[in-house]
């Protein structure tokens, strides 16, 4: 008998079962239709030896010490602060928008005041902000809504901005400063070793069993349990009795170049001339070293792999019909972006999923202890010269020496070098 059915391996599944296998020493059962953990975060060496998401890339980013102290648990860290280039106008230009990209877009040579005042001229002025045109145009008027927004909304959701709600372009700032990075949270960094990795250590505890290429539909009335953890799309566990959620999907072409570098920046994405949305080189994102190098191209799609609920006024009307069902379901939990039709960046997954952990276990905190952990090291790769993809990797302490970063033991967690 298990305690525990948990359907999905990805995030939301992977933090609940190794929460509740070591914390509460409850038997967890998890399952997955893949033939691996993981999820979309996903990652593998390929046929040549680089390092690649197989989903697309995966940056983590979060504000919350506490999901960065849990994860940390099970990883060490690579430093990374992603940077994006947007092709605009034959010319490659940061994105988000700032200083240096209207400079360069308009050859002019403003002053971070002048570029707000150029910015302020642009805008138009919106009563209601409802749609992600209306949050863009009032940032930066109509001309740069067109150059940089609205043909990339439009491949990558379907539909026009001016159809969509006002969350998805509001995730993306304008600044007047030179701060190129991506996201600007205070953690950002990669698992040293990778995602899977990450997660191999996180399910490495003889209380979680794994079964994969697994329907759970096909194993519930046959392997006993006591509750569900669901983490799919939640329509599909009411067999569509509402209709389809609707999501969008993506189609990935990878390839592998017979060069180091293939581009400037570690992501290009391509707002107009491309059916494809962004190209990502994983070498940037992983450090690794390799006389050759990997890329994939980003296909949206509208069928496939669920990924990105759709956020429409009528999905959020037809989501509240599944929630309904959902919140009465006897003895099963939703949880994670598919299960709960929210657009959430992992790390709010793990936080989701260590806020039901600790209502599961009736306590007032979700953090895994009474104090705060102490955060690792970040680590910055160190390349064995050897050109295969698996260097070595070197973790800098705060005081600039350097130590050896190997993976944690399977089935021990690290804390300041000592194992638990």
């Amino acid at each position: 008998m298990f305690d525990y059915l948990i359907v999905g391996a990805g995030f939301a599944g992977s933090v609940l079962a190794e929460r509740l296998a070591t914390q509460q020493n409850k038997k967890v059962l998890i399952v997955d239709t893949r033939n691996h953990i993981g999820g979309n975060a996903y990652d593998h060496y390929n046929e040549d030896g680089i390092l690649v998401h197989k989903y697309g890339p995966h940056i983590f980013h979060t504000n919350s010490r506490d999901v960065f102290e849990y994860l940390s648990l099970f990883t060490e860290w690579r430093r990374y602060e992603h940077r994006v280039l947007a092709s605009v106008d034959g010319q490659l230009v940061p994105i988000p928008i700032n200083l240096d990209t209207i400079n360069k877009l308009y050859g002019l040579k403003l002053t971070a005041f002048e570029v707000e005042e150029f910015l302020a001229s642009l805008a138009e002025t919106k009563d209601y902000i409802r749609t992600s045109e209306d949050v863009v145009v009032s940032k930066v008027g109509r001309e740069l809504y067109e150059k940089f927004f609205r043909n990339y909304t439009r491949k990558q959701w379907g539909v026009d901005p001016s159809e969509l709600d006002k969350s998805v372009t509001a995730r993306v700032p304008t600044r007047t400063n030179r701060d190129d990075r991506y996201f600007t949270d205070t953690y950002q960094a990669m698992p040293l070793h990778g995602y899977t990795r990450m997660f191999e250590q996180m399910l490495a505890h003889p209380n979680i069993k794994i079964m994969l290429n697994t329907d759970y539909r096909e194993i519930q009335d046959v392997i006993p349990y006591k509750e569900m953890i669901y983490t799919g799309p939640v329509d599909g566990f009411f067999d569509y009795c509402y209709g389809k959620l609707p999501y969008r999907s993506l189609e990935f072409k990878h390839e592998t170049l017979n060069e180091e570098v293939h581009q400037p920046q570690a992501v290009i994405n391509y707002p107009n001339e491309h059916l494809y949305t962004r190209v990502t080189e994983f070498k940037y994102l992983t450090g690794q070293e390799h006389l050759k190098t990997s890329i994939v191209y980003e296909y949206p799609q509208a069928e496939g792999d669920p990924y990105y609920p759709v956020p429409r006024p009528e999905n959020a009307e037809l989501y509240k019909q599944y929630k309904a069902l959902a919140d009465a379901e006897p003895g099963v939990h939703f949880v994670g972006r598919l299960a709960t039709y929210k657009y959430y960046n992992m790390d709010q997954v793990v936080a989701q999923a260590l806020a039901l952990h600790a209502q599961l276990s009736n306590r007032s905190s979700w953090h895994p202890r009474e104090e705060s952990l102490p955060a690792k090291q970040p680590v910055v790769p160190m390349s064995n010269g050897n050109g295969n993809g698996n260097g070595s990797f070197k973790a800098v302490s705060s005081n600039g020496s350097s130590r050896s970063a190997t993976p944690v033991a399977a089935g021990k967690t690290e804390t300041n070098g000592k194992s638990r």
